[in-house]
């Protein structure tokens, strides 16, 4: 049985854990050939690895142009061409308020969340260009739908990956090149962990447990959840889709659950 990705060469930011290399092995799985990029070599050669001869590795940081540029040569070196982009790489730290949030944390998180996003489809398009059309996805958030109190950076990034993708979806359809991206709700991720170590499993279970008490469905979310939604719109069952801010969340922008506690109404 064919692949839904038969054929297909794609590049992964972030992809050495979480959310990025749940992805990329889904990928692999459904016939891509993939180019997984972390900032930690360690991290994306064990992904890479683990997925086998489908799967190369790279190492760079996706706020530099020279890195993310590289990053794409390497893939058409290993690969040929490069017909799917997952700008997925992101962090998320220890902000404070607005007002108290030092400078330099809001240029990290916008330098990495929203740059490296740009810088993405930038040095990206023109190879998509040459393959005839293909897919752009990048990790948004839910919290560029809604304010969060406390990461006011992190929610002014994902509203603008949000605004970049559906100002690049316009530029880019006649080209066959289609741009969407995807709000997560709360995902079991080493987000803001940026050692380069080991997760810590309470802490994972500490990120599922809170994704529980957010999500109307139960439960929080984990890694494949999000693979499964980029799967869709890397394969071509979405072709019809572009300029698209794809929520999975699990309910929890949908369902105001402070009037559900306010009435004790449950259904």
């Amino acid at each position: 049985m064919a692949g839904r990705l038969d054929g297909k060469v794609a590049v992964i930011t972030g992809a050495g854990s979480g959310m990025g290399r749940a992805t990329a092995e889904l990928f692999a799985e459904e016939g891509a050939r993939v180019l997984v990029m972390d900032r930690w070599a360690e991290r994306a050669e064990d992904a890479a690895a683990g997925i086998g001869e489908a799967a190369v590795a790279f190492t760079g940081d996706v706020s530099q142009g020279e890195d993310v540029q590289a990053m794409y040569a390497a893939a058409v070196d290993a690969f040929g061409s490069v017909n799917i982009i997952y700008n997925n790489a992101g962090i998320g730290v220890r902000e404070d308020n607005v007002r108290d949030c030092p400078e330099s944390v809001f240029d990290e998180v916008i330098a990495i969340n929203l740059r490296g996003v740009w810088l993405g489809m930038k040095y990206g398009i023109p190879h998509l260009e040459r393959a005839g059309g293909g897919s752009i996805i990048s990790t948004a958030s839910i919290a560029g739908i809604t304010g969060l109190s406390g990461i006011g950076a992190y929610c002014a990034s994902k509203g603008g990956v949000i605004a970049l993708t559906r100002a690049a979806a316009g530029e880019w359809a006649s080209k066959g090149i289609r741009v969407n991206c995807i709000c997560p709700g709360a995902i079991a991720t080493r987000i803001g962990d940026d050692s380069g170590g080991a997760q810590d499993p309470a802490n994972l279970e500490r990120r599922r447990e809170g994704g529980a008490r957010a999500h109307p469905v139960g439960r929080g979310g984990e890694g494949r959840d999000i693979a499964n939604m980029a799967l869709y719109l890397a394969s071509d069952e979405s072709t019809l889709v572009t300029g698209q801010a794809m929520v999975v969340d699990g309910g929890w922008t949908a369902v105001d659950q402070r009037y559900l506690e306010l009435t004790g109404r449950e259904f």
